[in-house]
């Protein structure tokens, strides 16, 4: 595999973390049948990519990427879908997470 698809596979990776979060939400508890098969699928999809870049890619850089993108995608789907806060202070924070991923992946040695 190439790095350049062990990075595609990561960020679609992160992607999938976003989206088994809001199934989560929808879930309510895992209460409701098919948001939380949508957990489950989309979370075990996350794990099943991040495995094959982090054959890759240095664990290190790929395990905060992973997460970072899914933090940070989470926590803008709450701002934009689900009337999260938007303050200037919490803008300020994501892009500063977002800044931080990139940089991960332009400084790593090996990415």
């Amino acid at each position: 595999m190439t790095r350049n698809l062990a990075w595609a596979l990561l960020l679609a990776a992160g992607v999938l973390e976003v989206v088994w979060v809001v199934f989560m939400r929808f879930s309510d508890g895992f209460t409701r049948l098919w948001p939380s098969i949508g957990v489950i699928t989309a979370g075990g999809a996350s794990l099943v990519l991040a495995a094959q870049a982090i054959r890759v890619l240095p664990i290190g850089t790929a395990y905060a990427v992973w997460t970072g993108i899914g933090a940070a995608g989470a926590a803008l789907v709450g701002m934009l879908i689900f009337g999260e806060s938007h303050n200037a202070i919490r803008v300020i924070s994501l892009v500063l997470v977002i800044v931080g991923l990139i940089g991960l992946k332009l400084g790593g040695s090996h990415g």
